[in-house]
């Protein structure tokens, strides 16, 4: 494709003038759903097209699997091509250990650090002045994703707040439907808390507790929060405990569920099954009153290699994913919003047009707590959190001194 043949020559140009034969990039993942599916397979078909090198496809289900496979794999001395991996502290050992591929050269020539937005996205991968992943989209996880066929057969408008789903919550269920859709995984459970969590605290005391570490303000707050979540819990169903994310949205899709609390990946679910936003479902930015998104999304790192063919290709695949052609066509296809501002969004639809509106002003942008909490403190708050949803007879007191001590102990 001559729209990528720069792409190819900047790649062999850092390389130097030694002609190198086509090769095969493994790419590992955990892009399994059908809307995530049809987004990677974009990335797939665009690399593919730029010449001979291809696109080897490793999906594992679920982010905790594939990481610790990706790891297992370069620690073993058979890594992968390239990973996808959440910015964060995830990979923070691979760049001390000098185990990545240094994209420095490739993202000044580019000038990445001019494109890539807002700064936090950049931060993710420029550490120390060097670049070592790939940001390819921004996620937030404050989303509700509602059936508008659902409200409407339970006789009610759409929530403007949590607690105005709370009271219409029982209209829902005397109508047949579940009120609130959550799957059991713990990490699906701890966004939905986080959300609510920001909701109600704002985004300053959020940080002061996240960040900062500010446990005294997270004795006094916290109770609240955790009241709150469990407030929800009345009005999930039976069968949330062995669901996985994806099939959780798909009550909502399917117009059995109100509304399920998730990141706007699962804007991709809709979009797989032909439903339409502002007609078939709704994209509630939470808190209503003054929405936020959160600066999460997805990275790719490209693991050391040996092979200066693989090497040219892993920085063709690099420039490739951020080409603002691939943004726009990936991004809609994955329900996330593009790491750049300059890419054609005649495709966006109303959700990611929404996101993008609250994304212009730095003061509604939430940081992503994997930034400042380590994978360990991230695990023992997923698990008090998914502890307290599923065990009733968990005190709220209970659960505050818990997430206060993890806080205490955070690295």
């Amino acid at each position: 494709m001559k729209k990528f043949a720069v792409v190819a020559a900047m790649a062999t140009a850092l390389l130097g003038s030694t002609a190198v034969h086509a090769a095969d990039v493994e790419v590992i993942h955990w892009w399994t759903s059908g809307g995530e599916q049809a987004a990677v397979s974009v990335f797939a078909r665009e690399f593919d097209a730029l010449g001979e090198d291809k696109w080897v496809d490793t999906a594992i289900a679920g982010g905790e699997n594939a990481r610790a496979a990706t790891l297992q794999r370069i620690l073993g001395g058979d890594a992968p091509g390239a990973a996808q991996f959440n910015p964060g502290r995830q990979y923070e050992e691979l760049i001390s250990g000098g185990m990545l591929l240094d994209l420095t050269p490739l993202a000044e020539s580019e000038g990445w650090a001019n494109f890539i937005r807002p700064a936090s996205i950049s931060e993710a991968c420029l550490v120390d002045g060097h670049w070592w992943c790939v940001p390819v989209n921004i996620h937030s996880w404050n989303w509700a994703w509602a059936s508008i066929p659902a409200f409407a057969k339970a006789g009610v408008e759409l929530p403007t707040s949590f607690d105005d789903f709370l009271a219409k919550a029982p209209k829902l269920k005397e109508a047949g439907i579940i009120p609130f859709a959550i799957g059991g995984e713990s990490w699906q459970i701890n966004g939905a808390f986080g959300v609510i969590q920001t909701s109600m605290l704002g985004l300053a005391d959020r940080e002061k507790i996240l960040k900062d570490k500010d446990v005294e303000l997270a004795k006094s707050l916290m109770p609240n929060v955790f009241t709150k979540f469990r407030e929800f819990k009345q009005f999930a169903d039976e069968g949330s405990a062995n669901r996985n994310w994806n099939d959780t949205t798909n009550l909502v899709v399917t117009d059995q569920a109100g509304i399920q609390v998730m990141g706007d990946w699962a804007r991709g679910e809709f979009g797989v099954a032909g439903k339409v936003a502002g007609t078939d479902y709704a994209c509630l930015a939470l808190p209503i009153d003054h929405p936020t998104v959160s600066t999460g999304g997805d990275i790719f790192l490209f693991p050391k290699q040996t092979d200066a063919a693989v090497e040219a290709a892993q920085l063709k695949m690099a420039s490739m994913m951020v080409n603002p052609q691939v943004q726009a066509l990936f991004n809609n296809a994955k329900g996330s919003m593009p790491i750049r501002d300059d890419v054609d969004m005649s495709l966006a639809d109303d959700c990611m047009k929404k996101g993008l509106e609250i994304i212009k002003d730095p003061a509604n942008i939430a940081v992503d707590a994997g930034r400042w909490l380590s994978n360990d403190t991230t695990g023992q708050m997923n698990d008090l959190v998914a502890q307290f949803w599923a065990d009733d007879s968990m005190t709220v007191d209970a659960a505050v001194e818990q997430y206060v001590n993890i806080l205490a102990t955070a690295e």
